[in-house]
């Protein structure tokens, strides 16, 4: 598996969950798997993990220049074998893909050399892999280069988060070193641009997306951000499948980053990790009102553009809000600004911390996501697992996790808007904070919502049938 998120990278964000939990779930299954990454500063200045040097170095052309690509191994905490891809000129920073909001401007250079850089570690390996399996933008043109290069891999794509598709401007395709053939309507070229996802598109064996609601999303022109019609065109080869929750890692009853533990059986606990919270985050216990969290990119698509006009309206009232994360700077100001303003109801951090994450899945009684789009809805799940009853837009994957509580027909355990705008998704929150004034019907959603399973085995057994049409009818597909 090739991706430019995954694990040992400590921050939120789906795509790392996933790299972590799949290829768990798949070597459990008597896969052999191995993650590939690049190894970003963070991971080098990450005292609890070890990497040990290959010795093995391999020149990448990029462009008319030439790259060193080292090669590192290590294991993740779950024991998946991690192959780190060196080259301090592109990876050796403080951000991922940029910073302070802004992107790198070598950004086109930096993951052709890494989609390079993972197949020329490919080609080495041994035994002879059968299978390719890249996660979005950064690694879609692995497919490209194996078709090029006619290799003996078969490719999957997992499509992610179609927003970012990797679109550059079409002087930076010369760094792909690709015949001049490529760059058309039939190849990489996207309205002038070099664009990594289409390439990905159109020259994987297999394209995968995260859930059946976001595969019909985006082959429509409001969900498709203009690759729609290369979707629909390809859509024989395009299969949902929802991912799952990781519970060895987010499940309030064996949490070890909890004050207490609980489950839907006895939920004492679930209060001591409330009142844990409001004392972390230095908020009043007073109120009777609901505490209301998020754990999230600070971004519009995530719904802050929603959100934040409903930040005053909400804080008046006897309610407390904890947000966590990073992203959009305009917005990290305005939160800031917001928690000043109400000291003792609203607290915003900006910096990723594992523990008060779970803390705060843990302590809230409301998670809300305004998310404009939620391919997978992983969150949403997490949410469930802790009784952290979500208010959240109808989108994504979101339509398969939540059922939206009808007290008429008793079912139900989340509250769902169906129009992305700052009163639908008012009127959803008033609902959750009505029926969280009575106790025992809050109760019995919360049971509800805790029994739901959301685990990688239905997933990862929907992936081995996708290799295995890949490769054969073999019992083993080395990925």
């Amino acid at each position: 598996m090739i991706s430019a998120e995954g694990p040992p990278l400590q921050r939120t964000g789906a795509l790392v969950d996933v790299m972590d939990a799949l290829p768990h779930e798949l070597h459990a299954r008597g896969h052999e798997v191995s993650v590939t990454l690049p190894y970003y500063r963070e991971i080098r200045e990450n005292p609890a993990f070890k990497a040990e040097d290959t010795g093995v170095t391999v020149d990448v052309q990029v462009g008319d220049k030439t790259y060193a690509a080292e090669y590192l191994e290590g294991r993740s905490a779950s024991g998946v074998q991690l192959f780190l891809i060196r080259c301090d000129e592109f990876f050796d920073r403080p951000g991922i893909y940029g910073e302070h909001g802004q992107p790198y401007e070598d950004n086109a250079a930096r993951f052709i050399f890494f989609s390079k850089a993972a197949l020329e570690l490919a080609r080495r390996l041994t035994p002879s892999l059968q299978i390719l399996h890249v996660h979005d933008w950064a690694a879609a043109l692995v497919p490209v280069f194996v078709h090029r290069q006619g290799l003996p891999f078969r490719t999957v794509l997992t499509i992610h988060h179609l927003v970012e598709q990797g679109s550059f401007w079409g002087l930076d395709f010369r760094l792909t070193n690709l015949p001049r053939r490529f760059f058309t309507l039939d190849g990489v070229e996207f309205f002038g641009r070099l664009n990594f996802l289409k390439g990905g598109i159109l020259y994987a064996d297999k394209i995968t997306t995260v859930s059946e609601h976001y595969r019909r999303e985006i082959q429509t022109p409001a969900g498709g951000h203009g690759l729609d019609v290369v979707l629909r065109e390809n859509a024989h080869r395009l299969t949902a499948i929802l991912h799952g929750a990781d519970y060895t890692r987010w499940n309030p009853a064996s949490d070890r980053l909890l004050p207490a533990q609980y489950d839907a059986r006895k939920l004492g606990g679930k209060q001591v990790c409330r009142d844990a919270l409001l004392k972390e985050m230095k908020l009043a216990s007073a109120p009777r009102g609901p505490v209301f969290g998020m754990v999230t990119r600070v971004v519009g698509e995530k719904g802050f553009e929603i959100l934040m006009p409903l930040l005053d309206r909400s804080l008046w009232d006897d309610v407390r809000l904890i947000i966590l994360g990073e992203g959009d700077p305009a917005y990290e100001t305005a939160l800031a600004m917001a928690a000043r303003k109400f000291p003792g109801k609203f607290a915003y951090r900006k910096d990723y911390d594992e523990k008060l994450a779970h803390l705060i899945e843990a302590g809230m009684d409301i998670s809300l996501i305004p998310s404009r789009f939620e391919p997978a809805g992983l969150s949403a799940m997490y949410n469930l697992k802790y009784g952290a009853l979500p208010v959240a837009r109808a989108t994504g994957g979101i339509q398969e996790i939540i059922e939206d509580y009808d007290p008429t027909m008793n079912r139900g355990y989340g509250f769902l808007c169906y129009e992305y705008s700052s009163e639908a998704f008012w009127d959803a929150t008033k609902r959750a904070r009505q029926i969280f004034q009575n106790a025992e019907v809050w109760r019995k959603l919360m049971k509800q919502a805790m029994t739901r399973n959301f685990s990688w085995d239905v997933s990862a057994r929907r992936y081995e049938a996708v290799y295995k049409d890949l490769v054969g009818a073999s019992d083993h597909a080395a990925a």
